[in-house]
């Protein structure tokens, strides 16, 4: 089951927090076709957030068609949502990233710094795709 965090310092709503970290579960094998989401109230006690952002996230979710609501017996991840990305291909990509990311530490930079950075690359990279 997920275990969702939240970071205030952000600028992210809380919903869209929930909603990221639900797709990247699924995205990565960690949620998958049958698993039950925490309750909103386990959520709610959890992280001390407003019952409706759960919900309103909950609902975000099952409106995409990675989860489904069964009144009474919880949320789970539909047969429909997307298929997670192999180990294959993840792995050694994530491997290659944390040495970056090292060496990024080494050079002095923070994690806004390296945050930065890693925003600058994606966007170069996607703005040479559409060029």
């Amino acid at each position: 089951m997920i275990a969702f965090r939240l970071d205030e310092r952000s600028g992210v709503p809380t919903y869209l927090q929930l909603i990221e970290q639900v797709r990247s579960a699924v995205r990565y094998g960690i949620l998958r076709p049958g698993d039950q989401l925490p309750t909103a109230r386990d959520v709610v006690g959890r992280l001390a957030i407003n019952p409706n952002t759960v919900l309103k996230a909950y609902r975000e979710l099952e409106r995409e068609g990675v989860v489904r609501s069964f009144p009474g017996r919880g949320t789970f991840v539909t047969q429909e949502a997307p298929r997670p990305i192999a180990r294959s291909i993840h792995e050694p990509l994530r491997r290659s990233l944390r040495r970056w990311i090292a060496d990024a530490r080494h050079a002095g930079l923070d994690r806004q710094a390296i945050a930065d950075l890693l925003g600058l690359a994606l966007r170069d990279a996607f703005e040479e795709e559409i060029a």
